[in-house]
């Protein structure tokens, strides 16, 4: 049999430390749960591979024990500043899909069928990009073309910026969509919700246990 094509990636950073949660956030226990793997097991279904990008290798032996064999688990490139750019080019450069989505370890609640929307919404362009009606835009749950994704990546540390944002905005081609249209998919904006402090992760267990009834 012939090698798997590879049309549709996910990359879920992991590499942001522990905040105030005082553990590796990616591992956290959400629902006798790790974090990573409510992403992991949200996506997995419609990608045709999934990336882990870790800080760096130390963390490599916790999380082989809990993801899934397919999925391919890296460590950030050396040399680059600690930022959430440094792990999406890391993703990027190790991506096989034309098209990767890039995702946060502690959204457990993201929503497959946003991701698949996005997806389909940037075949053509470079970039499908959630935005607020006041303008915010969401860089991490967001669909890139690989290629031209990583020159503006490589092309934002080049000019020693640092952020998701200084990356997007050195593309060109790229399809905005109003989150109005994510409430049509996920009524209670779940997808947002995201871990950050014990407080967050409380919140999220009683949230997990109604959405699991």
């Amino acid at each position: 049999m012939g090698e798997k094509i590879v049309e549709r990636t996910t990359i879920i950073l992991a590499g942001n430390g522990s905040g105030r949660l005082g553990c590796d956030r990616g591992l956290a226990q959400l629902a006798n749960r790790p974090l990573i793997m409510h992403v992991v097991s949200r996506v997995q279904s419609i990608v045709d591979e999934v990336i882990v990008c870790l800080k760096d290798r130390s963390q490599i032996p916790s999380y082989s024990q809990i993801l899934p064999k397919e999925c391919r688990i890296i460590a950030d490139e050396e040399g680059l500043p600690e930022c959430p750019l440094r792990g999406a080019y890391t993703g990027l450069m190790n991506a096989r899909g034309g098209y990767s989505a890039i995702l946060p370890c502690d959204t457990p609640f993201v929503s497959a069928g946003l991701i698949d929307l996005l997806f389909n919404a940037a075949a053509g362009v470079n970039a499908a990009v959630l935005r607020w009606p006041e303008g915010f835009i969401e860089p991490l749950q967001a669909v890139y073309r690989t290629e031209a994704a990583l020159r503006a990546a490589r092309r934002a540390f080049e000019g020693g910026s640092y952020s998701m944002r200084a990356m997007i905005s050195l593309l060109k081609g790229i399809r905005y969509i109003s989150t109005l249209v994510v409430e049509k998919i996920d009524p209670k904006m779940h997808t947002f919700v995201n871990i950050n402090a014990p407080l967050d992760l409380k919140r999220a267990e009683t949230l997990a246990k109604r959405l699991l009834a």
